[in-house]
């Protein structure tokens, strides 16, 4: 299984606009410089995240990107699914159906339906997603405000104040 850094970048981008005053934006350029990314490579990102309506974007000088719901209805599967698209992780071929057997007259029919093999692999995604489904930008605030030293966190925030 892999995902793309993008979500790792969506995800850390996404943190920095959640606790902006109402009237504020963070733009590219600065979310850009701060994660050391292209801001050609963050703005594709932006853009599937604005589709998706987890973030607005606000045109004009002072324009950039805010959250367009609040952090606590925003999970970590929203941003996955915004990020990598929906299909999922596991691609069944139906292999089982060109077992040589099947293909005999004479255990024509003996398939099973279904394979057992697939609906594991769609239980085990349906589980992560219900996982990353529970992990929200408000807990993750929270744990990083339990987590990181708080200088960290107020030179982050004056970093961005300056940027606005």
């Amino acid at each position: 299984m892999h995902y793309s850094v993008g979500v790792e970048y969506g995800l850390h981008c996404l943190v920095y606009l959640i606790d902006l005053p109402e009237d504020s934006t963070i733009g590219i350029k600065e979310l850009a410089a701060f994660q050391g990314v292209s801001e050609t490579y963050l703005s594709k990102i932006f853009g599937k995240l604005a589709k998706a309506g987890i973030v607005r974007s606000v045109p004009g000088v002072k324009g950039g990107y805010r959250l367009a719901k609040p952090p606590a209805e925003i999970s970590f599967w929203d941003v996955v699914e915004a990020v990598e698209g929906a299909r999922p992780i596991f691609q069944c071929k139906n292999v089982k159906d060109q077992c040589l057997l099947y293909k005999d007259d004479q255990y024509a029919g003996c398939a099973l339906s279904y394979c057992t093999i697939n609906l594991t692999m769609i239980e085990a995604e349906e589980r992560m997603r219900d996982y990353l489904r529970g992990k929200t930008l408000a807990w993750l605030n929270e744990e990083l405000r339990r987590d990181l030293p708080e200088q960290i966190r107020a030179a982050t925030k004056a970093y961005f104040d300056a940027a606005r």
